[in-house]
């Protein structure tokens, strides 16, 4: 048997290589290399199909055309129902006691259906038997665990909780004791890559907002560890999202439309001005989005509630753009992702507590659609998922 071996071919400029028709076997035992680069690096005019891996991301992806362009390669689990599984926990249910829920939900985000019942939260530390609301915002979770943190009890205000509570995605049961956060916190934003998660700012009602920043490593248990460097300024009813290397939080209840950004596996250094969003302070608003762009949606600011929507790229810094609207100006609601879909789950529309979730396809813009319903109707809940883009 012969063998033949090339190490470089392209045409007389240089300019590209062979085509090859027909049917093409690679043999052997070894591996195949795509060609490899970051996000700036992508081709100009690539054709339909054309596949790379990228540096920044640390995903393979393809190009599915001038209008959707690059998009993961999306796995899915056989152990999830086929797809990403995005899950939610706690919120406001009412005005009246019990004013919170303990309870999880979990979606798959490759279907339009309704939402299913996973487990209850914790009820430990001072969130009382009526469960916890204004929990941590953001995707706080590996592709195995997610983690929920802090948040109100009843009687809600003033009464705040450092405990952290985490689930295993793949199963379904009451959420687990995980540790302890560094006092006690309600309404921080939050975000991970695949081995640290993330907890920024949050509000106590003895002392008020704070910068801080807090970090756990999330295969294991225990109580979370300060960052070493701060935000901006101290601040509450935020959220976080994060591509595989970088953290992104707005500016939530200051007077600001600045967003900031940390590395997060770098510790002792203060978050960076990331850009800003096209509009002023928004509290309460979700997040979500994939390794390359995040998404935020609804927000409080004007009350009861908007509809618009922005989006950022993680791997430049700069201002948001406008991506589109949600099907009802929404305040509190939770994100969930994967690495070609967010769902925007719950909140409150016109000053009333909702079920309706809607989504975008994250790599275009435009108006988000029905989803389907969660279990009950609630707002500023915890939530997370196996496929956001810190994964």
């Amino acid at each position: 048997m012969s063998e033949i071996r090339v190490n470089n071919l392209s045409n007389e400029s240089n300019t590209g290589g062979p085509t090859i028709a027909g049917i093409t076997t690679f043999s052997g035992t070894n591996y195949f290399v795509p060609p490899v680069g970051n996000t700036a690096q992508r081709p100009d005019n690539p054709q339909k199909g054309a596949i790379r891996f990228n540096t920044d991301t640390a995903h393979l992806e393809y190009f599915r055309g001038d209008t959707i362009n690059w998009v993961e390669v999306e796995a899915t689990s056989e152990e999830l129902d086929g797809g990403h599984r995005g899950v939610m926990a706690g919120g406001e249910i009412g005005p009246v006691s019990p004013g919170q829920t303990h309870t999880i939900d979990y979606l798959t985000i490759s279907t339009l259906a309704n939402a299913i019942d996973f487990g209850d939260l914790t009820t430990g530390g001072n969130a009382g038997s009526g469960g916890r609301e204004y929990l941590a915002m953001g995707p706080a979770n590996s592709r195995t665990r997610c983690l929920f943190a802090g948040g109100q009890g009843y009687p809600s205000p003033n009464n705040e909780t450092d405990v952290i509570d985490y689930i295993t995605m793949a199963s379904t049961g009451n959420a687990t004791d995980f540790g302890n956060l560094i006092g006690i916190r309600g309404s921080m934003g939050s975000c991970s890559d695949q081995t640290r998660g993330i907890f920024a700012g949050g509000y106590d009602a003895p002392t008020g907002a704070t910068d801080l920043i807090q970090y756990v490593i999330m295969a294991s248990t225990g109580n979370t560890v300060d960052f070493g460097g701060d935000l901006p300024a101290a601040v509450n009813n935020m959220y976080g999202i994060s591509s595989s290397t970088r953290g992104v939080f707005n500016s939530g209840s200051a007077d600001s439309n600045a967003l900031s950004y940390i590395t997060i596996q770098t510790t002792g250094v203060d978050a960076s001005d990331f850009g800003d969003t096209p509009y002023t302070s928004r509290s309460n608003q979700c997040a979500g989005g994939n390794s390359v762009r995040g998404i935020a949606a609804g927000g409080a600011t004007p009350s009861p509630g908007v509809n618009s929507m922005c989006y950022f790229t993680f791997a430049t810094t700069g201002n948001a753009a406008d991506f589109g609207d949600l099907t009802a100006a929404t305040n509190g609601a939770g994100a969930v992702s994967s690495p070609t879909r967010m769902v925007v789950t719950g909140g409150k529309r016109d000053n009333s507590f909702s079920v309706t979730c809607d989504y975008v396809q994250i790599t275009t813009t435009g108006n988000a659609v029905d989803f389907g319903d969660a279990t009950m109707a609630r707002a500023f809940m915890g939530y997370g998922s196996n496929g956001h883009g810190g994964l």
